[in-house]
C-alpha cells in the first residue's frame, strides 16, 4: 500500500486543512468536512481565549459523531439575568454547518425566543438561527443568545425560580 493513503488517523488534519477559507485549485472556496468543521469548534471552545461568559462541550465525550452538545451561559450584567447561570442543550445533525444546529435552554428562562413550553429557541424569532449562514458557530450562537438575554425586551423580563428546568 501507498504510504500517501490514509484510510484513518487518531491526529486531527492539519490546521490549513480545517479552515472554511482553504481553496481548491480552482480557487474556489473549500467546503471542510462537518467532523473537522466540528472537532475546530470544540477546540476553539475549550482553549483559554474562548469567552469566559459562555462554555460548550460534547455531551458524551463517546459521541464520534459530534451530535450532542452542552452548554453554558452566564447572564448579562444589569439584567434579571446577572449572576445565572443556563444551561443549554445543542445538537448538531448530519447537515450541519449547512443548516443550524437545534438549541434547547434545559434551565427555565424567560425569553421572547424560547418556546415557554420545551426550551427550545424559536428559529422564527432568534435571527442567529432563523438567517443562519455556514460560517456561524455554535459558540456565536451561544454569545448572540446572552447578548439577547440582555436586550431591553428581555432584560427585565420575570424569570422562574433559578434552578428549574425544562426536561
Amino acid at each position: 500500500p501507498s504510504s500517501s493513503c490514509h484510510w484513518w488517523s487518531p491526529e486531527p488534519p492539519p490546521l490549513h486543512l480545517r479552515q472554511e477559507s482553504s481553496m481548491t485549485d480552482s480557487g474556489a472556496p473549500a467546503i471542510v468536512p462537518r467532523n473537522f468543521r466540528l472537532l475546530d469548534e470544540w477546540e476553539k471552545a475549550t482553549s483559554t481565549s474562548s469567552d469566559p461568559t459562555v462554555s460548550l462541550g460534547l455531551e458524551n465525550p463517546d459521541d464520534h459523531l459530534m451530535n450532542n452538545w452542552v452548554a453554558t451561559i452566564l447572564g448579562p450584567h444589569n439584567s434579571v439575568h446577572e449572576n445565572r447561570l443556563y444551561t443549554l442543550k445543542l445538537v448538531c445533525d448530519k447537515d450541519y454547518p449547512n443548516k443550524p444546529p437545534t438549541v434547547r435552554f434545559k434551565s427555565r428562562i424567560n425569553m421572547t425566543c424560547v418556546n415557554q413550553s420545551s426550551g427550545a429557541v424559536d428559529t422564527k424569532a432568534f435571527p442567529v438561527l432563523g438567517n443562519w449562514r455556514r460560517e456561524y458557530t455554535m459558540q456565536h450562537v451561544l454569545v448572540e443568545l446572552r447578548r439577547e438575554m440582555g436586550a431591553p425586551h428581555n432584560r427585565k423580563l420575570s424569570q422562574p425560580p433559578e434552578g428549574s428546568e425544562f426536561f
